[in-house]
């Protein structure tokens, strides 16, 4: 009697033990993953964008609710400079950058190496040339200097906006990589200095003529409208974009933020704020 009843006790033991196995064994990470219903899906994402101040950041800044509302939460940092963006967007630290147009990101993704991508237009900033002793082009003498941007793009871009203004001519089909090298004809013996574009209104007082980025000439209170001597037409082709890595430029987050970026609120928000400085490019 005792053996039957130790019998049975083993018996039931062992089955407790291998239920609980069971349990255990089916607890995996895929079903703990499963089990947690809110997951991404509820927790709002992070996207971390890198931006000139004026306008971009501005941009971004007014549509931070809104995606807020649709589970995006955007961190907005702001850079003085052209080139720790694309850096930091490489390396990761930032999710993605809105500053630059398509020829610049070309020419450093080619220069660095990076592999950064568009995503979509946003805007475009007619770039304008600016003076604080000249009120008009004609008055500009032998032999004054003018400043332009330093880096490839922008530089090139400055001098087709000079030689659309009869003040230099230039080699045929340079476009956008023209340098003062292939400058062919310079009746007013303009001398050139090539800065670093967000030190250009800074030194107007010191030139005679400075082709700054409307970006910068905003943060420095210039109105490109009323204070450019002359400027780009709204039909440029620089449009200011999106960018992002090819990791990520198709996750739900970045989507959600090109959508917004190309609203009807963001129309209205640029042409009633910047009244033709800056122009949607969608």
């Amino acid at each position: 009697m005792n053996k039957w009843v130790k019998g049975i006790a083993i018996t039931a033991l062992s089955l407790s033990l291998a239920a609980c196995g069971a349990k255990n064994e089916s607890n995996t990470p895929a079903d703990n993953a499963a089990s947690n219903t809110g997951g991404s899906g509820s927790e709002p994402v992070t996207l971390t964008v890198g931006a000139s101040p004026v306008p971009h950041a501005e941009i971004l800044n007014h549509i931070k609710d809104q995606l807020a509302k649709e589970g995006v939460n955007l961190v907005v940092k702001e850079f003085t400079d052209y080139v720790q963006p694309n850096v930091q967007l490489y390396e990761k630290q930032l999710d993605a950058n809105f500053f630059q147009h398509v020829p610049y990101l070309d020419d450093q993704n080619k220069q660095a190496g990076y592999d950064l991508v568009k995503v979509n237009n946003v805007h475009v900033e007619p770039m304008g040339a600016y003076s604080s002793s000249i009120k008009s082009v004609d008055e500009l003498k032998d032999g004054a200097t003018v400043a332009i941007p330093n880096d490839a793009t922008n530089g090139g871009r400055a001098l087709l906006l000079l030689a659309d203004n009869g003040l230099i001519k230039l080699k045929d089909g340079v476009g956008v990589a023209a340098t003062v090298k292939d400058i062919t004809e310079n009746t007013k013996n303009l001398k050139f200095k090539e800065l670093e574009a967000a030190t250009l209104p800074r030194v107007l007082g010191e030139v005679d003529l400075a082709v700054i980025n409307t970006n910068y000439a905003l943060e420095a209170d210039l109105n490109p409208t009323a204070d450019a001597l002359f400027i780009e037409s709204k039909d440029s082709p620089y449009a200011n974009i999106l960018v992002a890595r090819p990791d990520n430029k198709d996750s739900e987050a970045i989507q959600k933020l090109a959508k917004a970026l190309n609203s009807d609120e963001v129309k209205k928000f640029i042409e009633e704020k910047y009244k033709g400085a800056i122009v949607p490019a969608f």
